[in-house]
């Protein structure tokens, strides 16, 4: 892995920290994490993230701040949003991963982590 696609991973790895049972793994090629198999995010390139996300929220996140989020017509109807890894804040990002988490972690373990 280039030491530009391992700074974006690391930044992805950093903002799930604390979410139980992540697994580094790749997707397409590329570092990615997962929940118990399931998607989160991965590094697209070495200053472009895609993160899980829901349609609902997808268009709201693009309008809302077009300097961190946006999309490709390949993403287009996909629960899945493009960041740019170096411009968005960490807090943010980490917003982002939490909320993956919880669209892809089965209920029994998001309710076994509400208590901590």
């Amino acid at each position: 892995m280039s030491d530009d696609l391992s700074q974006a991973f690391a930044k992805l790895v950093a903002a799930a920290e604390g979410l139980p049972e992540i697994e580094r793994s790749a997707h397409y090629g590329t570092p990615s994490l997962k929940v118990r198999k399931k998607f989160l995010c991965r590094v697209k390139d070495s200053d472009t993230v895609v993160v899980t996300c829901p349609l609902e929220e997808k268009e709201l996140l693009i309008e809302a701040a077009p300097e961190f989020y946006f999309e490709t017509d390949h993403y287009k109807g996909w629960p899945a949003i493009l960041v740019r890894v170096h411009a968005i804040p960490a807090e943010e990002l980490r917003l982002r991963i939490r909320r993956a988490w919880q669209m892809q972690a089965p209920k029994s373990l998001q309710k076994a982590h509400q208590g901590h």
